[in-house]
């Protein structure tokens, strides 16, 4: 039995470069909650991680994050139109997918080298 309930849970994402990551999330549409030289609370609709100035080149190419949108198209033309790849050079922007798995997934990675996965539940 768990003792008490649960009223937060965040992830802790690593940031090679601090000032670049932040440029990027506020690019893609994150608001900064708080900040300081070391740690940065970053939110998207009700949903909150911490970027960190922390780099370990094993840990952060191996870090992924999932953020679960309506419609992974619509992020896809976002994405597009923001530039992401021509501004943050050296990030992975893949389209919108079907995976053998059955979900639709946007691949993004952050000029960190942490990957997320924009997903829907569509199934075209």
């Amino acid at each position: 039995m768990v003792p008490n309930a649960v009223t937060d849970l965040k992830a802790f994402v690593p940031a090679k470069d601090f000032e670049l990551s932040m440029r990027f999330y506020t690019d893609l549409g994150f608001t900064t909650n708080w900040s300081n030289a070391e740690i940065a609370e970053l939110q998207i609709g009700s949903f909150r991680f911490l970027l960190q100035k922390f780099y370990v080149e094993q840990h952060a190419g191996n870090f992924m994050m999932s953020l679960t949108v309506e419609e992974a198209d619509a992020w896809w033309k976002h994405i597009q139109h923001l530039d992401l790849a021509k501004k943050y050079p050296g990030i992975m922007c893949k389209p919108p997918e079907m995976q053998p798995w059955g979900i639709r997934v946007l691949y993004l990675s952050d000029p960190t080298g942490v990957l997320w996965h924009i997903t829907d539940l569509s199934k075209s």
